[in-house]
C-alpha cells in the first residue's frame, strides 16, 4: 500500500507530466497520449507513468511509435519535472501503456452478446400453502 507521500508525489508528478505532454512538447508521435496514473517507488526514486492513446489509435505499430516518442522525450521531461518540483531525487521515469479502456470495452462487447433468457415460472412459488417444510 502507498503511503500519503507517495500518493501526494504520485498526483503531483501525474499533473506536471501531463502539462509537459499536451503544452511543451513537440514531437507529433505522443499528440495524441492521456497520462491516467502514476505510481511512485517506495524510495520515491522511480515513477511509472500509465499513458492512454487515442481510442482508434491502439494498433502495434502505434503504441511502439508512441512509446519510442515517450522514450526519447524522457529525458526533458525528467529534466523540466526537477525544474518544477522540488524533490530531494528526480525520479526516473518509466511509461507504460495503460490497457484498462480496452479491456472494460472489450468485457462490455462480450457482456452484450451474452442472451439471457427470461426467468421460468416456478410452479411450486404459485401454490405455497404455507408449509416451509420445517417441523418441530
Amino acid at each position: 500500500m502507498a503511503s500519503r507521500r507517495q500518493r501526494r508525489i504520485a498526483e503531483l508528478i501525474h499533473e506536471e507530466i501531463s502539462k509537459l505532454l499536451q503544452f511543451e512538447t513537440r514531437d507529433p508521435r505522443i499528440g495524441f497520449v492521456t497520462v491516467t496514473g502514476v505510481e511512485v517507488s517506495s524510495d520515491l526514486k522511480v515513477a511509472t507513468v500509465y499513458v492512454s492513446l487515442l481510442a482508434d489509435a491502439g494498433s502495434q505499430a502505434e503504441e511502439k511509435e508512441v512509446m519510442a516518442g515517450l522514450d526519447r522525450a524522457q529525458v526533458y521531461l525528467r529534466y523540466e519535472l526537477g525544474q518544477k518540483v522540488n524533490l530531494r531525487y528526480n525520479p526516473e521515469l518509466r511509461f507504460e501503456i495503460d490497457r484498462t479502456q480496452a479491456y472494460a470495452l472489450k468485457i462490455e462487447t462480450l457482456l452484450s452478446e451474452i442472451e439471457i433468457p427470461p426467468p421460468a415460472e416456478d410452479e411450486t412459488s404459485e401454490t405455497d400453502d404455507g408449509d416451509d417444510g420445517l417441523s418441530l
